[in-house]
């Protein structure tokens, strides 16, 4: 007898009661995300699966939930584990407790630094973390061609993932202009994944243009920052992500979209979320508590929150054995201590129940990318602007924002060059390239960080994943870049040519080999020590890390200078 039919065997005889599960949750009651319902009865598990509910079962393992309300598993649809500064396997260690038995990921951060070693990597790792960890293929690796990546991945690096079992299809397709362009590279990608799912990034897009991106059968999107840009996606039938990251904070905006009506279309995503906010705030629990929230204020049922988190997720990913309490489904459960505030008392991945054994029983994947730190030290001179008639172009930066405005500002000359003003909180930035490819840097300045003095750098520079740094003192800035360098990558504060505080990221340039714990502690001395030289962004390092993502309005900056996003072209 095949394997799958012995384990069929057992799951209906278990389901049945007439052997005993292997695990069997006590004292219960249930979510029901169809209807809202709470029954009580015991959740009998064999395997991954669970086959039974509504009745009393015997279990080899039995648990006492001891009144506790199970809901199904949270299913994170849009994230980058590399913006968590941690490995998988420490992401899954950090977020799993939280409730979240399934990922969503694109790898392309580790893409752009190291192409397809970065995605084999990166599932390499999913076979082993105890979560359900997915992966999407990168589709725009390079995002553009205005910046210097590590690596470029055409459709002919992609395909042979693409019937990996961890493999769900192609990943946020940032290359809108591209798409409706119809540039021959972008639909030989679209091409290969029309019988997959596609996924969407598409900002601000709207009308006649969004209409021609999704004709290319993109599905879901996570990029709508407003309410009349959510209703559009949505209207045209797109799956609509709403986004709370550890920057970008779309949930006050979007909230209120959910109700009985959208509820099956509307899911939920972190996108970028550090150790630092997971352990104040929370993961995805705390998105579903602030969800519910507004729903109670709405009167709108509060299972809708809990759909949102689970079936309606799996179902805009094709995902269709999970986010139900129901035999047949995968065995993902959360046990609440309290329904409404989401406050996540334990949690089921996969037919396992999350306890330290089941970490320790996963085999470590060795690191990537610890030599891929290949810029050259700088020096202050390197970060002199020359002057230009007129105003200059200045990156608008504001808290909770991924977007950026593109201002003008009248800014003081010194030797030929527009210097730094302050009391316009007008700073410096760079972005200096560091693949070994060239040794591009491209400068310019941005508005609304506050520093008095010092710099701040990070090699987390979204997508390309260069230098980038800001500073009210160009030899402070050269200090960060020429200490990240050292580091082989990672987040530094400098203040007086003395580094302050300092975060390293050495594999791939991007993620710790190091703990989550020690992540944590890292960046709240790194955001002290912003602080303390004047910076009034609460999230610094990552707002640092998007500036120069050339595909998020308005303006932004690459190695090769400032860019213009709505114009898509760099600003001479």
């Amino acid at each position: 007898m095949l394997h799958d039919e012995v384990f069929l065997k057992r799951a209906i005889s278990a389901g049945r009661g007439n052997k005993p599960a292997d695990l069997v949750i006590k004292n219960v009651s249930f979510l029901n995300v169809i209807d809202g319902s709470l029954p009580k009865g015991d959740i009998a598990i064999v395997g991954n699966r669970i086959v039974g509910t509504h009745a009393t079962y015997e279990g080899l393992r039995e648990i006492d939930a001891e009144g506790r309300v199970a809901v199904p598993g949270f299913i994170d649809t849009h994230l980058h584990v590399e913006s968590s500064l941690v490995t998988p396997h420490e992401f899954d260690r950090c977020v799993l407790p939280h409730g979240v038995t399934t990922a969503i990921c694109d790898p392309h951060e580790i893409a752009n630094v190291l192409g397809a070693d970065g995605i084999r990597y990166f599932l390499a790792c999913a076979e082993e973390v105890v979560m359900d960890l997915r992966v999407q293929l990168s589709s725009c690796v390079p995002a553009t061609a205005f910046e210097t990546s590590g690596a470029r991945l055409e459709i002919a690096d992609l395909l042979p993932f693409a019937d990996h079992p961890k493999v769900i299809g192609l990943a946020e397709f940032m290359n809108f202009p591209g798409v409706l362009a119809a540039d021959p590279a972008v639909l030989a990608k679209l091409a290969a994944f029309q019988g997959g799912h596609i996924d969407g990034h598409a900002p601000l897009l709207s009308g006649m243009d969004l209409n021609g991106y999704l004709a290319a059968r993109i599905r879901t999107d996570h990029e709508a920052t407003n309410a009349a840009e959510g209703r559009e996606k949505l209207a045209k039938g797109m799956s609509l992500l709403i986004r709370e990251g550890s920057v970008s904070k779309d949930l006050e905006a979007l909230k209120g979209l959910v109700n009985a009506d959208t509820s099956s279309f509307i899911a939920l995503c972190t996108d970028d979320r550090n150790p630092l906010d997971i352990a104040e705030e929370g993961h995805l629990d705390h998105l579903i508590a602030r969800l519910i929230a507004d729903l109670k204020a709405r009167k709108v049922p509060i299972h809708h929150a809990y759909r949102v988190a689970s079936w309606s997720a799996a179902n805009a990913f094709g995902l269709r054995d999970r986010g139900l309490i129901a035999p047949g489904w995968r065995a993902d459960i959360v046990l609440l201590d309290d329904l409404e505030a989401c406050k996540v008392h334990s949690v089921i991945a996969g037919g396992r129940p999350v306890e330290p054994s089941a970490f320790k029983a996963r085999k470590p994947v060795a690191p990537v990318g610890l030599e891929s730190m290949k810029a050259k030290p700088v020096t202050a001179e390197a970060f002199k602007i020359p002057a230009r008639n007129g105003t200059m172009p200045v990156i608008g930066v504001k808290a909770g924002l991924i977007l950026t405005e593109h201002r003008e500002m009248h800014l003081p000359v010194s030797d030929g060059g527009s210097t730094i003003d302050l009391e316009q909180d007008a700073i410096k930035v760079a972005v200096v390239a560091r693949h070994g490819i060239n040794d591009n840097i491209g400068r310019g300045f941005v508005t609304g960080f506050g520093l008095q003095r010092g710099a701040i750098a990070s090699s987390v520079g979204h997508d390309s994943h260069n230098i980038c740094v800001v500073g009210a003192d160009e030899a402070d800035m050269a200090a960060a870049v020429n200490r990240l360098i050292e580091l082989k990558g990672g987040f530094v504060v400098v203040d007086g040519g003395k580094v302050k505080a300092e975060l390293a990221l050495p594999v791939a340039g991007l993620m710790s080999d190091q703990p989550f714990e020690h992540v944590h502690e890292a960046l709240i001395v790194l955001r002290e020590a912003a602080r303390e030289i004047g910076c009034t962004l609460p999230e610094p390092f990552l707002q640092v890390a998007f500036l120069p993502l050339p595909v998020i309005p308005h303006l932004k900056i690459t190695d090769y200078g400032m860019f213009d996003v709505d114009n898509f072209t760099l600003i001479e």
